[in-house]
């Protein structure tokens, strides 16, 4: 019976966020020609937005998202190339067989490492989509050293998650909220909102080791207490458990491939962080030469061209015919099709929610029931409100822009904080995107580690909970301090 349990069938990925495009614009002809919220126009003229979607909204949203996201498509697709080609070398299998020899009892410190790194770089960078590499990267390397999938889900997702929801000089998450503040003449207070953030930071990021660290030591002491389904555990072992069983010899040639390929995914970390938002110009000028960007304005059509330079060098250190560096490349490429397909879709979903406007409609309704309530109140319903709104704005930037003008201007005018709003705005984001099917991060990080979406609802729900408790009592009391 047991077995028969978890060889129930799921849903696809892709099955659930056609439903979500469906329901959606469902929802959008129910409300259909709802006025709400006047808009001023160039010419001065007040026109009302308006509710509604049509039929060519909803079967045009799919490609609609991909025009949106082709840039961090192609990025996937030439990665995919690229890994093929390091895997190929065999590097990979030696340097992880090698890494798991010299840490044999003490795997766990993996897990800490990289969640503390995940989660400064989610704190002062956002980082979000740059974390879809390190899925396939170390897939292999926590199911050698005794792990399951969800460990490497988890790591990465809950890791760099946990930074965003702490974010402190993240220019997508603050930085876009507080240019918004200053937009509707509110002058930002960046001490209050550096307090909160630290307080958030520290908080999520130990709360999220000790959850993923306690799931790790249970699965490495008794694969049995793995959470996935036995098909995810096949899937797992023929993605990621064909490590060799014999030893394998750590060559000099391995060394200068895995050098190359640490190098490359460190300039792809320093070119992502902007430094011009902190004052940092020690990379003007010189770094531009190979894109026509400085490192701190490259993005993913910057990167897709450095992975390719880097996977044609590793190729060659390999001594790897043309003809077969152009197999490997677009074999790596068809392995990651599925996860720019479920990036598209998901991307279409949150096009479509901009579209009909549902996402506005429903900030103005909120922000006039908010207005009545007690402080405590006010903040517990402005952050389900952020849950909510994140759903259908996967987006940080694009939900500062659209609502902080908004729920900061209600903030004080009701006598409350609008710096503590902005980490309200921020905390509620973050965690929403631990999990929402509208979030390509997080569909194309299980896709790639071929954990369903359903086990990794059943893995991360109550630690969202209780991680979502943390946040709120963090930001009342600051709300009642800084108020």
């Amino acid at each position: 019976m047991a077995k028969e349990k978890k060889k129930r069938k799921e849903l696809t990925s892709f099955s659930i966020l056609f439903i979500i495009i469906i329901v959606l614009g469902l929802i959008t002809k129910l409300l259909n020609g709802q006025a709400f919220a006047p808009q001023e126009l160039k010419d001065g003229t007040m026109v009302d937005h308006v509710i509604g979607a049509n039929i060519s909204d909803i079967f045009m949203s799919p490609f609609n998202g991909f025009k949106e996201a082709i840039e961090i498509c192609v990025f996937i697709l030439v990665l995919g190339g690229f890994l093929n080609i390091v895997t190929k070398t065999g590097a990979l299998e030696s340097g992880i067989q090698n890494v798991v020899k010299k840490l044999k009892g003490n795997e766990i410190i993996i897990i800490v490492i990289l969640m503390i790194l995940f989660s400064i770089g989610g704190s002062t960078y956002g980082m979000a989509e740059e974390t879809i590499p390190f899925y396939a990267l170390l897939g292999a390397t926590m199911v050698a050293s005794g792990f399951d999938s969800i460990v490497t889900v988890a790591t990465i997702l809950l890791g760099s998650g946990s930074g965003v929801i702490g974010s402190t000089v993240n220019p997508f998450a603050t930085g876009t909220a507080m240019d918004a503040l200053k937009g509707v003449g509110i002058e930002p207070q960046v001490g209050t909102i550096m307090i909160v953030g630290l307080l958030l930071w520290a908080s999520s990021t130990t709360f999220s080791i000790f959850v993923v660290t306690r799931y790790a030591k249970k699965v490495k002491a008794d694969k049995g207490s793995t959470i996935l389904s036995l098909q995810e555990q096949e899937d797992m072992e023929e993605h990621f458990g064909k490590q060799s069983a014999e030893d394998l010899e750590f060559t000099k040639k391995h060394k200068r491939i895995l050098a190359i390929f640490g190098i490359t995914f460190l300039v792809m970390i320093v070119s992502l962080i902007p430094w011009g938002e902190f004052g940092v110009k020690i990379f003007e000028g010189w770094t531009s030469f190979l894109t026509g960007n400085n490192f701190g304005e490259w993005y993913f059509g910057d990167l897709a061209m450095w992975f390719f330079i880097m996977g044609v060098i590793i190729a060659l250190i390999n001594k790897v015919p043309e003809k077969e560096i152009v197999n490997q490349f677009v074999a790596g490429c068809a392995d990651m099709l599925s996860v720019v397909l479920i990036i598209v879709v998901a991307r279409g979903a949150s096009v479509l929610m901009q579209t009909t406007h549902l996402d506005l409609f429903i900030l103005d309704r909120a922000a006039d029931v908010l207005k009545g309530l007690s402080p405590v109140l006010f903040v517990i319903g402005a952050f389900v409100l952020y849950l909510f709104l994140t759903f259908l704005i996967p987006s940080t930037s694009g939900l500062a822009y659209v609502s902080i003008p908004i729920m900061g201007a209600l903030a004080k005018e009701v006598g409350l904080s609008p710096d503590v709003m902005v980490m309200i705005f921020v905390s509620g984001c973050g965690l929403i995107n631990l999990i929402t099917p509208t979030s390509g991060v997080v569909m194309g990080g299980l896709e790639i580690s071929k954990v369903n979406y359903s086990t990794w609802i059943k893995f991360i729900m109550k630690p969202l909970i209780i991680l979502g408790v943390i946040n709120l009592v963090i930001l009342v009391i600051s709300m009642l301090v800084f108020s």
